[in-house]
């Protein structure tokens, strides 16, 4: 009896290796089809005479922005990138319109006080930390606050900024957001934790991004992009 089992079991054990192979295999293909994809649009991006956000950076925004598009936690297709390694005193907030390709804006924007300087090094999730969030967020309802009009931002990261709403972190605009300001002190001015925007700007950006599209704020520091399942 034992000998007629055997060739059943080894080509049942063969064939349940050839079907965790080839689940292996489409996985691996559907990352670099989806990595293949990103750079075409990369590629084909109207910079609408604006620098283009890094490549690296670029790819991880466009990473989470198709995982939350398919899970419906956005419905727009506007991506707004804000990239944390750069320098205060540069331009590092992108919105872009992915159903045109096209770079609608690109300027400064303020990072947490308690971040570092010039340049964010340091990030959180909690209460009063004066500390920017990184990762990705859908955008939410207007209002008008003590910034004047503010825009509501979700983190979809749990323990990474899923304190977004409760800390008060929003986008406005801020005179210390301003090119002035890098002109007087060397760097621009800093938030308690919100990305905060040129004045001139802020009515603009955010009538455009409102209502359930993606913001990412991207850092390279790896604590994140082990903690975040957004990203493939």
């Amino acid at each position: 009896m034992i000998k007629k089992f055997l060739p059943l079991l080894l080509l049942s054990f063969m064939s349940f290796a050839s079907i965790a192979k080839n689940t292996n295999y489409a996985s691996n293909s559907s990352k670099s089809n989806l990595s293949e994809k990103i750079e075409i649009i990369y590629k084909s991006l109207n910079a609408n005479n604006f620098a283009l956000p890094e490549i690296n950076c670029f790819k991880k925004a466009m990473d989470g922005f198709f995982n939350l598009k398919e899970k419906g936690l956005i419905s727009k297709d506007i991506l707004t990138v804000i990239d944390f390694s750069l320098s205060s005193t540069k331009k590092r907030l992108w919105v872009i319109d992915l159903s045109t390709n096209t770079i609608l804006y690109n300027t400064l924007v303020s990072h947490g006080m308690k971040s570092g300087l010039e340049y964010a090094d340091s990030f959180s999730n909690s209460q009063s930390s004066n500390k920017s969030s990184l990762g990705f967020y859908a955008t939410g309802e207007t209002y008008n606050g003590k910034h004047g009009l503010s825009l509501k931002l979700d983190g979809l990261e749990k323990g990474i900024n899923s304190n977004a709403r409760s800390r008060a972190v929003v986008m406005h605009g801020a005179g210390y957001a301003n090119p002035s300001i890098i002109k007087s002190q060397g760097y621009l001015g800093r938030s308690q934790g919100c990305p905060a925007i040129p004045e001139a700007l802020k009515a603009e950006i955010i009538k455009v991004i409102k209502n359930k599209s993606c913001l990412f704020i991207y850092h390279p520091t790896k604590t994140y992009e082990i903690a975040s399942k957004l990203m493939s």
